[in-house]
């Protein structure tokens, strides 16, 4: 399924709008099918380092497809409040929090039941409001993140990495101050952002992998990457550019948090159908890592594409496509999987 993506600033198939959720204002877009009526409202959830605008590709597509569509900018990006907080009081950029804003934003919007999706910390959280808030989800799907249920014991990042997920490593140089303290110019933002549109250097230096996370000294070598326009990089940066990189990077530091919260969570089950879009080249959210998602989600369907953790504007159509079947076939035709 071809589609033109939306544009950032202006663009007739969506709206800016803002809401003010539990205290703080979140930015979203709003598209709504031509004929104002629509069939289910849909909410979209990004994850790191990304915006509601990563959006652009499907956003078009759903509408068509007869949803209300709201993507949010999330907690510390983009049009969102950013708040700054101690690392002892991070729960503002907690799942139970983004379950809590989520289910507020769709009370204003006069949606009682609503599906939701997500990409990397969107699919975590969009598969925890769904466990927090389960008479108001209907349906879920998720790209590239497998849904691990709440742990009964807490097991620190650094023991995570020790033991079953080694890929992890990065995440131990995001929550820490480094690299949110280490980019400071224009030019380092930029070509920190240029690494998610699979931008290496001249001679294929890298700035952000798995084992290490962001290489500061190579940020400012990294050339644009095909999956992002001039314009759509100079968005994100300028976004970006709004309120630092503390607000993202503390998603990385609420292990702790969210697994105090979730002890409140008895049941892991996701009763609702769940869609698992798997990217087959993503060397950390490995599709492997999805392999007991049927044990607590019944009404599991499975896809997949072959791209690395950005598939959804790496091959646009491919996901549009299976999201098109998904919609028709279980949101729309009542059947509980593919």
């Amino acid at each position: 399924m071809a589609t033109t993506p939306i544009d950032p600033v202006q663009d007739p198939r969506v709206t800016h709008e803002t809401a003010v959720l539990n205290g703080h204002t979140y930015h979203y877009f709003l598209g709504v099918p031509k004929t104002g009526s629509f069939k289910a409202t849909i909410v979209l959830v990004h994850g790191w380092p990304d915006l509601a605008f990563g959006w652009r590709y499907q956003i078009p597509v759903l509408i068509e497809l007869g949803y209300r569509v709201v993507a949010l900018d999330m907690m510390g990006y983009g049009g969102t409040d950013a708040p700054k907080v101690p690392p002892n009081d991070i729960s503002l950029y907690g799942f139970k929090r983004a379950a809590d804003d989520i289910a507020e934003l769709a009370k204003l919007l006069q949606a009682p039941k609503i599906v939701l999706g997500g990409h990397d910390w969107g699919g975590a959280v969009v598969y925890r409001v769904a466990l927090w808030k389960p008479s108001l989800v209907s349906h879920v799907f998720a790209i590239s993140t497998p849904y691990m249920p709440p742990a009964k014991t807490y097991i620190s990042l650094e023991d995570l990495v020790k033991g079953p997920v080694p890929q992890f490593a990065y995440q131990l140089n995001l929550a820490s101050k480094e690299p949110e303290e280490g980019i400071k110019t224009r030019e380092q933002l930029t070509g920190f952002l240029r690494v998610i549109s699979g931008g290496k250097g001249p001679n294929g230096e890298m700035a952000f992998t798995a084992e290490k996370g962001v290489i500061l000294e190579n940020l400012e070598k990294i050339q644009k990457g095909p999956w992002m326009s001039d314009k759509e990089l100079d968005f994100y940066v300028d976004q970006y550019s709004r309120n630092g990189l503390h607000g993202p990077f503390n998603w990385y530091r609420t292990r702790e948090v969210n697994f105090k919260e979730e002890l409140e969570l008895e049941n892991p089950t996701i009763n609702c159908p769940v869609l698992f879009i798997a990217t087959l080249r993503d060397n950390i959210l490995k599709p492997e890592m999805s392999a007991g998602m049927g044990k607590v989600i019944p009404n599991l369907s499975r896809a997949e594409v072959n791209t690395h953790h950005f598939g959804q504007w790496e091959k646009p159509e491919e996901i549009n496509t299976i999201l098109k079947n998904w919609s028709e076939a279980v949101v729309f035709g009542g059947k509980s999987t593919l």
